[in-house]
C-alpha cells in the first residue's frame, strides 16, 4: 500500500506525520485519508500540492504499491523586520 507523508498543517490535521493508506490513484488515497481523519484534513488537502515519489501528481495519477505521497500545504510567513 502507498505511504502518505503529511507536512505542516496536514500533519496537524491528520495527527500523524505518515501512515499507510490504501488506494490505486492519488484521489483514492487522499479520499481514504480524509475518511479516516475528517473535515479538517479535507480542508487542508483541498489547498495542498501532492507529490508521488518526488514528482507532482494529480487526483487521477496512478499510485504504485509502496509509493510515497507527500501532502504539501501552502506555506505562509516570510521575513519580518
Amino acid at each position: 500500500m502507498p505511504r502518505v507523508r503529511y507536512f505542516a498543517q496536514a500533519r496537524e490535521a491528520a495527527g500523524t506525520a505518515e501512515e499507510v493508506v490504501a488506494g490505486s490513484t492519488v484521489g483514492e488515497v487522499l479520499a481514504a485519508a480524509v475518511a479516516r481523519h475528517g473535515e479538517r484534513l479535507s480542508a487542508v488537502v483541498a489547498s495542498s500540492a501532492v507529490w508521488v515519489d518526488g514528482e507532482p501528481a494529480g487526483p487521477t495519477d496512478p499510485v504504485a504499491e509502496g509509493a510515497e505521497l507527500a501532502v504539501l500545504p501552502p506555506v505562509s510567513g516570510g521575513f519580518a523586520r
